[in-house]
């Protein structure tokens, strides 16, 4: 039996993560899960790791896996008839099945991170594709990653875990890393969008939407269905510039950068999908937003106006209820319970309306078939699920790929933690997508609607401005 290594790093507890990860980001695989210095209070722990030794990806029905390492190949079985999630798990149990943990207060340590794309989801929903996907990067990509570098924002340490019986990077790479900080965080070509950014819909053409989505609310199809509007331009330059200005203007708690074979993604969401700890299971839906204020007087108002809101307190509610029934799919009877509904959380751009369901594990699930049995996550599709995904593929004129899936680990503790891709872009072969999207519902007011998609970019679209 071999020990994960955790070794407390001598970094300068004011050290920011990216100072770090700047140095490593570069690398075949490099994910950084970013709390983005936020005060939230789900904003502990910082975790990056790169060069996996196992990758998974997924574009058809099959998932494609490849060894890093040669010797791996005869030493693990790859079971082809399951389904991917089946097999991420069994890949991660076989790579660590002579490996103990010591004691420790940090998430992950290794095991799996990566994406899990919306159209990953329909998949799952059995809701038929419209039209051929025309993206290059995968629709699911998840490593098993066998070392990582963790912040824990608390007390501002670093700390060092690895496997080693696999590769990984020396302490005095990291440290060399925190000592050559101001030469590597900026040391890529600057980020610069080469025309303004435009919509796959026009203002008329999104209102025509909402008033189809009207007829079918009308006619009992759903409750609520999400409806979301796709913005394009092209770029040059070092996507890493791009995500640092984003995080600086949006402190998101749930942000993430990931290096992908073609371009990066980048992710400033403030919205958690499904965390495990201890079996312990939390979710914790966004639904309802209004702008931040130009002063303390008009943002308090704005806040309290969200909260008491009717409609949006309905919606949320819808949201809720969905959930319950996702999370009992894996959780023992009686355990959902919600504990907080429609609280109010601000982040720099607007205020959300969050509500928190948690629940139990049940002992023969895992935390990946919770994730799957509730994917996508139901604040970013609508109510019931199955009918308002293809409301939303009848309607959208494009894919939504990585906008409304998800980012996260799954730690070799069998915890888990995973956001909702909402404020995230995908960023390929010098073309940048950005998505914005919200509820729509039978009191919605088809304008307003369409304004709440503006703010919910406010923070990205004018900070990667040409």
């Amino acid at each position: 039996m071999l020990n994960i290594h955790i070794i407390p790093l001598n970094i300068n507890t004011q050290t920011d993560v990216t100072s770090l990860f700047s140095a490593f980001r570069h690398l075949r695989g490099a994910v950084l899960l970013d709390s983005a210095n936020s005060p939230h209070p789900n904003a502990r722990f910082d975790i990056f790791a790169a060069e996996p030794i196992i990758s998974i990806e997924e574009n058809t029905h099959s998932p494609n896996i490849t060894f890093a390492l040669e010797s791996l190949r005869t030493q693990i079985k790859v079971e082809k008839n399951s389904s991917t999630i089946a097999q991420i798990v069994s890949l991660q149990k076989q790579v660590f099945q002579h490996t103990a943990i010591p004691e420790t207060h940090l998430p992950f340590v290794v095991g799996c991170l990566g994406y899990f794309g919306y159209d990953w989801g329909k998949q799952i929903e059995k809701v038929a594709s419209r039209f051929k996907d025309d993206y290059q990067t995968p629709r699911l990509s998840v490593g098993i990653y066998t070392w990582s570098v963790i912040r824990d924002a608390d007390s501002g340490q670093y700390y060092f875990c690895y496997h080693p019986e696999y590769p990984h990077p020396s302490v005095a790479e990291i440290t060399d890393a925190d000592a050559n900080k101001s030469e590597t965080l900026y040391d890529g070509d600057e980020f610069k969008l080469r025309r303004d950014w435009s919509s796959n819909v026009t203002q008329a053409e999104y209102l025509a939407k909402l008033a189809k989505i009207h007829e079918y609310l009308l006619a009992g199809d759903c409750y609520q269905i999400n409806m979301a509007q796709r913005f394009h331009s092209e770029y040059q330059g070092d996507e890493w510039r791009a995500y640092l200005r984003l995080r600086q203007a949006n402190t998101a708690p749930f942000s993430s950068f990931i290096r992908t074979q073609h371009g990066a993604i980048l992710s400033i969401s403030p919205e958690r999908f499904l965390s495990t700890q201890d079996g312990k299971v939390e979710t914790k839906p966004i639904k309802g937003t209004r702008p931040r204020g130009a002063n303390p007087e008009l943002d308090a108002k704005l806040a309290r106006d969200l909260q008491n809101a009717e409609k949006d307190r309905a919606e949320n509610l819808m949201i809720v209820d969905l959930l319950r029934n996702d999370l009992s799919k894996n959780c023992m009877p009686g355990s959902v319970q919600v504990p907080k509904l429609f609280d109010i959380e601000s982040f720099p751009a607007v205020h959300h309306l969050v509500s928190t369901v948690v629940g139990e594990l049940k002992a023969n699930s895992s935390p990946l078939q919770l994730l799957q049995d509730a994917f996508p996550g139901g604040s970013i599709t609508g109510a019931p699920k199955k009918r308002a995904m293809q409301i939303i593929e009848e309607l959208e004129p494009d894919h939504r790929h990585i906008y409304c899936g998800s980012i996260g680990y799954l730690g070799i503790k069998e915890d888990m933690d995973s956001n909702i891709c909402i404020r995230t872009l995908l960023l390929e072969s010098n073309n940048i997508y950005c998505w914005a999207g919200g509820g729509i519902v039978l009191d919605s007011d088809a304008n307003q609607e369409f304004q709440e998609t503006l703010d919910k970019v406010a923070k990205i679209l004018p900070v990667l401005k040409p």
